[in-house]
């Protein structure tokens, strides 16, 4: 695809756990067959594995092909059991943990969608984000972005898909057992900006728009809006709810009948298609049925087949095009195969490998990352990263409280906590105390709210949530 396309989007970043849609129980209608999508995703998964290095690399210091991650996972193949020449210790997850792990990575001067692809391709991978290493989680990272000034915005509100891919990641990356990591005050206000951000027409792009009514009465985008409504629903927003069918329907709205596929602003091609397709897929719409079946017999689907060499496995950018572009190929794999932006790691075929690996404790001193939001109870949410070294294997409540007074990214989301050392309740945070019912609760990785106490433990990797209330 041009240069500018794949600038805009992951430098913006390209990128829940969302479940891969069924296409083996597709209706008779359906113009391509449960068996020519299996096909598909065969010779695409063999095309994206001839992409790896011989060092076993898919990513580098910049915007690469790691969103083949999230392409193999939705498609059943486990990143772990992709080897050069069948050379485990090359695995791709192995490697890319490494990259990931390193102090230069990503770059000197990055930027949220970094992280935000880093999260959704390591959880693909079978890499908890949170605890990549002593040193690096992911989710921390991203907080770091949060705009105090603008709560609900990661990264400059200007690049709105920062905060789309907030929503992906922050999402669509559960936990190892699958549950919801972040809080629901955290994505409650993310999802408000998206659904501020909206167009007139139903659809989103990627810069800013709310609150100004040139923008929101502009043309919107296909790609960005398959990438918005995936965020909505990663977030916990049903398929019925009116955001996101006016997102259907904006998408209904660009159906090319005789090919079936999505006119973007860019032109017709299939990496634009290849994200609306896995926005419907997020949203557990099915793209071969109903209202994307056009009145030719065509549908989305048949456009991204199309354009698919094989035996080869590639895809190409447009029609036109006379060779496989890499990012086509992962965008249109993971959409055929029924996936969104993110999904689970499969289970490894490769004996005795885990489905998962993930920094076990805090390395003594070893500079260290965790994300703590803060919900007063005024509606004023806090979200920052907490760097502070450990002196064991794991911390406290209390001891993180006390760093992020000092060492938070943004600065004062935690401006004082009492009691200030030792043991005992958290009595107040910010000079809001304890008042009756109404008293200072803890969370980590989204467990049930009790009683924040200072010596309550907090493992590596830990996302902490603090709220007042009843």
């Amino acid at each position: 695809m041009p240069r500018f396309r794949t600038s805009r989007r992951l430098a913006l970043a390209l990128p829940a756990a969302f479940s891969a849609l069924a296409l083996t129980t597709l209706p008779a209608f359906a113009t391509s067959s449960p068996a020519q999508i299996a096909t598909s995703r065969t010779n695409g998964v063999s095309y994206l594995k001839s992409l790896q290095a011989a060092d076993g690399s898919y990513a580098g210091s910049g915007l690469s092909n790691e969103w083949a991650f999230s392409a193999f996972a939705a498609s059943g193949t486990a990143v772990v059991d992709v080897a050069p020449g069948g050379d485990t210790t090359k695995n791709a997850r192995t490697v890319y943990r490494n990259l990931l792990s390193t102090s230069g990575w990503p770059s000197a001067s990055p930027v949220v969608t970094d992280y935000e692809r880093g999260t959704l391709n390591a959880y693909a991978a079978g890499i908890d984000p949170a605890r990549v290493s002593a040193s690096r989680n992911l989710v921390a990272d991203i907080y770091s972005y949060w705009q105090t000034t603008e709560p609900g915005y990661f990264g400059p509100s200007g690049n709105f898909n920062g905060t789309v891919f907030a929503a992906l990641a922050l999402g669509g990356a559960k936990t190892q057992a699958g549950g919801a990591r972040v809080p629901q005050a955290l994505t409650d206000s993310m999802v408000t900006r998206i659904r501020a951000n909206q167009h007139v027409d139903g659809g989103w792009t990627y810069s800013k728009a709310e609150g100004d009514p040139t923008a929101l009465n502009s043309a919107s985008d296909v790609d960005m809006t398959g990438a918005a409504m995936a965020a909505l629903c990663a977030s916990g927003v049903p398929t019925t709810d009116a955001g996101v069918v006016r997102a259907k329907n904006f998408l209904k709205g660009k159906l090319a009948a005789t090919t079936g596929a999505f006119n973007s602003l860019y032109g017709v091609n299939t990496s634009s298609n290849g994200w609306s397709v896995a926005g419907l897929n997020a949203c557990g719409i099915n793209p071969q049925t109903g209202d994307f079946l056009t009145a030719n017999g065509k549908t989305p689907i048949d456009f991204l087949i199309a354009n698919q060499y094989n035996p080869g496995g590639g895809f190409k950018y447009q029609p036109s095009d006379t060779a496989p572009s890499s990012y086509s190929s992962i965008d249109a794999l993971r959409a055929v195969a029924g996936g969104g932006f993110t999904a689970a790691p499969p289970v490894p075929v490769t004996p005795g490998v885990p489905q998962w690996v993930a920094q076990p404790t805090f390395t003594a001193g070893t500079a260290a990352r965790l994300a703590l939001t803060l919900d007063d109870g005024t509606g004023s949410l806090k979200a920052c990263s907490v760097t502070f070294t450990p002196t064991g294997t794991t911390t406290t409540l209390g001891d993180v409280l006390t760093a992020a007074t000092s060492a938070a990214t943004p600065a004062g989301c935690v401006t004082s906590v009492t009691p200030s050392s030792g043991t005992g309740i958290v009595t107040a945070v910010n000079g809001k105390a304890n008042s009756g019912s109404n008293t200072w609760k803890a969370s980590v990785d989204g467990s049930a709210f009790a009683g924040a106490v200072r010596e309550k433990v907090i493992k590596v990797g830990d996302t902490i949530a603090l709220r007042w209330g009843a």
